[in-house]
């Protein structure tokens, strides 16, 4: 009988993902894992992980499966606390969800389970996972898209290896999330019916300036706003030399100074904002909504402009760097000057838009067909063939 550890996080998803597997036949273990222990910057009156865990252990006794809780709060902070600091610090917009899965759940939560002789570990994420042997006779696995569509989770496993993949299982990747609800009000679990999870991975929801400012100390600063027809004269078309001139030229995007704009406000630190945000910045009597177009933390200047529509917040390329590239196919991986045609997106829920890689010696391009609107620094960008998702990259600009 093979051995899974699954990751019981307390919500309906990871439940009924464990009560999939005991009836497939698996020899099942519940692992949930304390990740944070601070209370005092989330908006729920009680401390979530305790919640959780209580849950997470109710349906381990439901279900008749052996039950843990770890303590990996340390490790949490030195992973993803301490980097999300310091992209913030340094104006880019981390995805701790992403990070999450690479540095925790697909790795120090599979090393554990590896250690209890688990075959496997299982989360409740919408994601699907199939594989087939290549020329070489080496199995090949592929991480494919969530049969719901409104629920796919594949980006948030954008950067796992094949190794990780090798050993994971997603029972849940083929289910509708109403049949998913369906089925754990059928078998009485008792996270049939609760919400589903906000905020940070293990977090929780967190007033994020309140996070935030536990390192990064407010700096008051100046808010300017630049016209659209300023951004879109402000700027010089160079000559090209080569295809990637042009490239880096759409990826760096638009640049501004003080005296492109005019100032409207005051904000309490760039570092706690981010491009395309709309919330939080306290300035009215605007005939659009203001949006953040760009952040100078060097300076502490947030630049904004009125419109979704924005020339500051559209760019048709990105860029990430050669030592960010991760190919989840590594069969697939581009040599330099060789080029992919793909779908990518920049965010979780974002449809699938098309684009071009183009592989350079120092990074990759990806090229989109259309402009994409607030294309951030930090995040990640994915990109699948059909239903695959064969790679991804945080971006540098």
């Amino acid at each position: 009988m093979k051995r899974v550890v699954v990751g019981l996080s307390g919500g309906v998803d990871s439940s009924v993902a464990a009560y999939l597997l005991k009836e497939q036949g698996y020899e099942v273990i519940g692992l949930f894992m304390r990740n944070w222990n601070d209370a005092s910057v989330t908006l729920e009156d009680e401390c979530p992980w305790i919640e959780d865990s209580a849950d997470a252990l109710l349906i381990a006794e439901k279900l008749e499966i052996p039950f843990q809780v770890i303590d990996m709060s340390e490790s949490y902070k030195e992973r993803i606390v301490d980097y999300m600091f310091n992209e913030y610090k340094q104006g880019r917009t981390p995805n701790p969800d992403v990070l999450c899965n690479r540095e925790i759940k697909f790795d120090l939560f599979l090393k554990t389970a590896l250690d209890l002789g688990a075959d496997y570990v299982a989360t409740g994420h919408y994601a699907r996972k199939t594989s087939f042997i290549d020329d070489n006779g080496q199995e090949v696995f592929q991480l494919l898209k969530g049969d719901d569509n409104n629920k796919d989770q594949s980006y948030f496993l954008c950067q796992l290896s094949q190794e990780q993949l090798s050993k994971a299982l997603f029972p849940i990747g083929e289910i509708q999330k109403p049949d998913v609800r369906k089925i754990a009000k059928e078998q009485a679990l008792v996270t049939a019916d609760k919400k589903d999870s906000q905020g940070l991975c293990f977090i929780g929801k967190v007033s994020l300036p309140e996070f935030l400012q536990q390192q990064l100390k407010p700096k008051k600063g100046d808010i300017i706003e630049v016209e659209k027809d300023a951004t879109v004269f402000n700027r010089t078309i160079p000559t090209f030399n080569t295809k990637y001139d042009a490239l880096e030229f759409e990826a760096q995007g638009f640049t501004y100074q003080q005296t492109d704009g005019h100032k409207v406000g005051e904000h309490q630190g760039a570092h706690y904002f981010t491009r395309g945000q709309r919330k939080g910045l306290g300035v009215g009597g605007k005939v659009e909504p203001l949006f953040v177009i760009a952040t100078d933390v060097n300076e502490n200047i947030i630049y904004t402009g009125q419109g979704a529509d924005h020339p500051g917040l559209l760019k048709k390329a990105l860029f990430i760097k050669e030592d960010e590239v991760h190919w989840v196919r590594e069969d697939m991986a581009l040599k330099t000057d060789e080029t992919m045609e793909v779908l990518a997106r920049i965010r979780y829920r974002q449809p699938l838009q098309k684009a071009t890689l183009h592989k350079a010696e120092n990074g990759l391009y990806v090229a989109f067909e259309n402009p994409q609107s607030s294309i951030t620094e930090g995040q990640f960008c994915a990109w699948y063939i059909d239903e695959e998702l064969v790679g991804s990259g945080a971006i540098a600009m």
